[in-house]
């Protein structure tokens, strides 16, 4: 886990974030132990702004891998004129949740997600306890 929470760390460092000053990365582990990550990166239009979670799944997926993903560490932290300030455990959003959620559900798995804080501060919890009752590719039936 040590080598995935490094991972997100060092991409939270190309965060793209000067409207909100809050830098996160994000690293995801591949069932055959390589990792995948991802920085936010916002955007003028606030709407269109993409969260470091959705950026490495999209990276996955665009190699193919979206139901090869096992784990996820997330990290974040404020941007200050003195580097970044630990704001606590960052965990992910609703939007990405539900976004890891498909991915969980194509590969089968309740994915462990851990989420760190600069400071050093570290939760892991099943997807199933960030995203209860989710719905998903499951809930399609047929049409999945």
């Amino acid at each position: 886990m040590n080598d995935l929470l490094a991972a997100a760390r060092a991409a939270m460092a190309h965060a793209y974030a000067p409207y909100s000053r809050f830098s996160v990365g994000a690293a995801l582990r591949l069932t055959d132990g390589a990792i995948v990550t991802g920085a936010n990166f916002e955007n003028a239009s606030y709407g269109l702004s993409l969260c470091a979670e959705t950026v490495a799944l999209a990276t996955a997926n665009s190699a193919g891998r979206l139901g090869d993903v096992v784990e996820l560490a997330v990290i974040g932290g404020r941007q200050t004129d003195a580097g970044l300030a630990d704001a606590g455990i960052v965990t992910p959003c609703g939007r990405c949740r539900q976004i890891i959620n498909e991915a969980a559900q194509l590969g089968g798995c309740d994915l462990p997600i851990h989420c760190a804080s600069i400071a050093g501060a570290l939760a892991t919890y099943p997807l199933s306890a960030l995203l209860p009752h989710a719905f998903g590719p499951a809930n399609l039936g047929d049409i999945a």
